[in-house]
């Protein structure tokens, strides 16, 4: 029988990845439970209850962002009939987002297996979307037939680590620059 929660504990849930999310931004990996539950608002006990782990509650993270990521893919393959549009499209508004989000940017360096374990449905979900996008792109004749939806993944995980380092001030990034050469290296001309 499946069990629902009860709307306070919905919240402190809520409550709780808020302020994950937030701790991450200011502190990256090395943030501690205790500050996320002191900055939710609940006690450690009731952040325990609902993640047991710090992986568990990264995991959550990472579900979080890989499926609103996909949401995002499948709107834009839905929205765009022209197949690079879609594609274009999809991977420039990724990287809008995680350019907002420096908890985005972190949250590949905090991963461990077991967190990757908890995220692993919303990673098929996103590598499904793309795929989609991706095939219908190869079709079309205007995507590299060698392309994979781990390119994609490799891409992102880059361009992280440039916005995180350009946003702590440890190097500059001109990681837009980065996008649009990835971009011109991936579309099949048409000459």
């Amino acid at each position: 029988m499946a069990t629902t929660m009860r709307a306070d504990a919905i919240r402190n849930r809520q409550l709780i990845l808020d302020a994950a999310r937030e701790a991450f931004t200011e502190h990256g990996e090395d943030v501690q439970m205790d500050d996320i539950a002191r900055r939710a608002g609940v006690g450690v006990g009731t952040l325990y209850r609902h993640f047991t782990t710090k992986e568990m509650l990264v995991g959550e993270l990472i579900h979080v962002k890989l499926s609103e990521f996909a949401k995002r893919v499948r709107a834009k393959f839905e929205e765009e009939s022209d197949p690079w549009a879609a594609f274009e499209g999809g991977l420039r508004e990724q990287t809008d987002v995680m350019a907002r989000d420096a908890a985005h940017q972190r949250m590949p360096f905090a991963a461990t297996p077991e967190a990757m374990s908890r995220a692993e449905p919303a990673v098929r979900e996103l590598r499904e979307a793309w795929g989609v996008v991706i095939d219908r792109a190869k079709e079309a004749g205007v995507l590299r037939q060698d392309f994979q939806v781990d390119d994609i993944r490799t891409l992102m995980c880059g361009l992280g680590s440039m916005m995180a380092a350009d946003a702590c001030g440890a190097m500059s990034y001109d990681w837009r620059r980065q996008l649009d050469l990835f971009l011109d290296g991936v579309r099949v001309s048409r000459s």
